[in-house]
């Protein structure tokens, strides 16, 4: 094997969209699907804003082909409907998807079940199967079939970015010819709730690299990528939609929460995949940014812009005001983001930024850019620890 890592299908449920098409309708148009807070059931949801999928579990339940008596988690839910968009996007049928891998990317997991019997346990307590990460990626393979190689992936916020390099790694060494691989959370209490505690939510729209930066707001979602060797697509006789060049994973550990101040380890997860893409800064078209519109975070990837690129800082946007920061899936949703920036060449606008960081001296993407070529997109996602990752996506 050559060890080339092809993209053949994608898939994506968020905030601005149920699928594929209508996510990249939201980007193309600029709308957001930060709002008030509608299905959870927190005692905050009038102080925050959140990007929210406006569907119940029972309608998703009948949207994906499931009886909402089994009470599937949320995550779960979110998670199967974009798997199979993105079977049904690379091709995949029958044995196919039985000789096909996954690996799943979360950090709820199934809490959205379980935090409801916290203070008033029912007798059943079968439904303590369903809080771990794990059982929500076998719930995925069994209602797709799925028969290969199966794993889950918690590295808070760098979750699903993981998942996809271990994928690629899988098929790399022979391992695995073909792997579903991204990411999946939902919004629950204990997430909204522990996020307020670190005093990082934002009362308003988040805002990325802005100067008056007020902090994140949650999402929920689920966004995964088909990766698949070059002896797979050739005897499938598929069409690739574009090449994984370049993944990385570091961790500078400089503290349980906080990204480090001079983007330490940013900068090494950036430099380690363009040096396996074999590529100089100046290959890299955009940036898809983790920028979660903290003081911390957006200073600290700002910072290890600048050491690498030089002044010659590329387009960058963080397109988490469209959806949120959607944790465990941030990495498969903005992978999805970044895939579709290659195939349509396009640039998608960092929302509701006004003024540059003073440190930093150069602001992120302001409007759509549709008049351009792109050929490399860089994905970052940075998780707590100093878990950061990158992704580099090609045009074939």
């Amino acid at each position: 094997m050559n060890g080339r890592i092809y993209v053949s299908g994608i898939g994506v449920t968020s905030a601005i969209g149920d699928n594929v098409e209508q996510n990249l309708e939201s980007l193309k148009s600029q709308s957001s699907g930060i709002g008030k807070i509608q299905i959870l059931n927190s005692k905050h949801k009038d102080e925050y804003e959140a990007g929210e999928i406006n569907y119940t579990n029972e309608e998703l339940s009948e949207q994906i082909g499931i009886s909402a008596k089994l009470k599937i988690p949320r995550t779960a839910l979110l998670a199967i409907k974009a798997a199979k968009e993105a079977c049904e996007s690379a091709g995949l049928e029958g044995a196919e998807k039985q000789n096909t891998g996954l690996i799943g990317g979360t950090t709820v997991g199934g809490m959205d079940k379980t935090e409801k019997h916290y203070i008033n346990p029912e007798n059943d307590y079968s439904f303590i199967k369903s809080h771990s990460c794990g059982y929500i990626t076998e719930l995925i393979a069994e209602n797709l079939n799925i028969k290969g190689y199966i794993s889950t992936l918690n590295t808070a916020c760098s979750s699903s970015t993981n998942s996809i390099l271990t994928g690629a790694r899988l098929i790399k060494h022979g391992i695995a010819d073909r792997i579903i691989a991204g990411g999946f959370d939902s919004l629950s209490k204990f997430t909204l709730n522990g996020f307020k505690t670190l005093l990082i939510l934002s009362p308003e729209k988040c805002k990325p690299f802005d100067r008056n930066r007020q902090g994140l707001n949650l999402g929920e979602g689920a966004g995964f990528v088909v990766l698949e060797s070059e002896e797979s697509l050739l005897k499938r006789g598929k069409q690739p939609i574009c090449e994984l060049t370049g993944y990385s994973n570091a961790n500078d550990a400089y503290h349980q929460t906080a990204s480090s101040p001079n983007g330490e380890g940013p900068y090494i997860s950036m430099t380690k995949a363009m040096k396996l893409a074999n590529f100089q800064p100046g290959d890299i078209d955009y940036i898809n940014a983790h920028g979660t519109g903290t003081d911390n975070n957006d200073l600290s990837e700002g910072m290890a812009f600048k050491r690498i690129f030089d002044g010659g800082i590329p387009y960058f946007s963080s397109t988490k005001p469209y959806i949120g920061h959607t944790l465990g899936a941030a990495g498969g949703i903005e992978a999805v983001y970044s895939v579709l920036a290659i195939k349509e060449n396009l640039i998608f606008p960092n929302l509701f930024f006004k003024n540059p960081i003073e440190e930093l001296g150069f602001s992120p993407v302001k409007k759509l850019i549709d008049d351009i070529t792109i050929k490399n997109v860089m994905s970052n996602s940075f998780g707590f620890g100093g878990n950061d990752s990158t992704l580099i996506f090609s045009k074939i």
